[in-house]
């Protein structure tokens, strides 16, 4: 029976140390959020756009070299 005290004094533990954890945890606002999702669909589209740029010079190329 002392083996099943010391399992739930160790869960116990474990969930105060987990409790604790999270307060430290410092969220975002909502104001964070919502620039930082715009930074990064922004950066995707230009991302994309730039690939998709070089994917259209780099076949024009290798179709002009073809064609020589």
């Amino acid at each position: 029976m002392g083996s099943e005290k010391s399992i739930e004094t160790q869960k116990n533990s474990w969930f105060t140390g987990l409790k604790a954890e999270f307060r430290k945890i410092i969220w975002p606002t909502k104001d964070d959020v919502a620039k930082e999702t715009t930074a990064v669909v922004i950066t995707s589209v230009i991302l994309g756009l730039i690939i998709a740029l070089l994917d259209f010079v780099i076949q024009y190329g290798v179709d002009f070299l073809i064609g020589l």
